[in-house]
This record gives C-alpha cells, structure tokens and sequence, in this order.
C-alpha cells in the first residue's frame, strides 16, 4: 500500500488547489459530492477481505462530511481451528482541511460482529468507535484524491476488531 501511495504521489498530475469546478452560479449539488472508500485484502492462515465505500459532502472548501458501510469477512485456519465471521457496520465522519494536503479527521463506527466470551460459545455484539486522528490527500486531477489516514481508537474495547493506530488508504472521486 505504502508503494501504491507513492506511485499516486510521484505520478499525480493536474494540480488543482480547489475540488470544486468552476461555474458562474457557483458549485452546483452534485459537484460537492464524492464518492470513494478503502478495501482491504489478506491470504494465508488469516484470510481478510474489507470493503467500505462512502459518500461525503464537501460543507466549504475546507470541511466535509459524510456516511459509509463497511463489511469484513475474517477466517483463521490451522491445523486445529477454522473459524470463519462476517462483521457488517456503518460510520460517519467529518473532516477539516489545515492545508491543501493535510486534515484532522473524526469518526464515529458501529460494527455488528461475533465474539467468544466462552469459547466456542459465539454471541454477536455490538463495537462503537470514536476515532480520530488525521491524514494526508493527494490530488490526482481536479476531481479526485488518494488518502492515507493515521486514527487512533478512543473507545477501544475488548471486542474492537483491529488495535491502534489504525492506518487507512483510499480514495475520493467527486461527483
């Protein structure tokens, strides 16, 4: 991922310091909207498969907001154990632009997973997350961004399914 992040760096092109296209009336609806997310994959003993789109709203030229979903599918197999789980979940979040790379972001999750308080006694619960922390948007043309993030879980829990810090890249496209 780090490698895919500095290709987009080095290779971006059609530096624009507003996402926004330029109208006499103003940005219209659609063209404050984006689209985008981060998936996530793993083979081997651990097999791991992410995929969370969102949508956001660009508020100003300096905050956005928005909602997305997010389901996981976890297996661990060894000799002994196959374990497989679906966790399915949802979140929304903001985000200020200090500069034109860089942003303090804020998160709030609810994921649906199972847990073993007795093993092998499976029970789905409930995880809530407030994360926060902040990351780096690289432009890629006038419309679109890759984004590494670096969050930090505040609410974690016996049952919050990664540990901190948390590392997310992906992409935002608008509309």
């Amino acid at each position: 991922l780090i490698s895919l992040f500095l290709i987009f760096y080095i290779s971006s092109f059609a530096q624009d310091s507003s996402m926004f296209r330029k109208h006499p009336e103003g940005p219209r609806f659609w063209d404050k909207v984006f689209v985008g997310g981060n998936m996530g994959l793993q083979f081997g003993t651990v097999t791991f498969l992410e995929v969370s789109p969102l949508i956001g709203y660009h508020i100003t030229d300096k905050i956005s907001a928005g909602f997305g979903v997010t389901y996981q599918y976890y297996q661990y197999q060894d000799k002994i154990t196959n374990f497989q789980t679906n966790v399915y979940g949802a979140r929304v979040f903001g985000r200020y632009m200090i500069t034109d790379n860089f942003f303090a972001y804020g998160e709030y999750e609810y994921l649906n997973l199972e847990a073993f308080d007795f093993y092998p006694i499976r029970m789905r619960v409930d995880v809530e997350s407030l994360l926060g922390g902040g990351g780096y948007m690289q432009r890629i043309g006038s419309n679109s961004a890759m984004v590494a993030m670096l969050l930090y879980n505040f609410t974690e829990t016996i049952y919050t399914p990664y540990q901190n810090p948390i590392i997310r890249i992906g992409f935002n496209i608008g509309l």
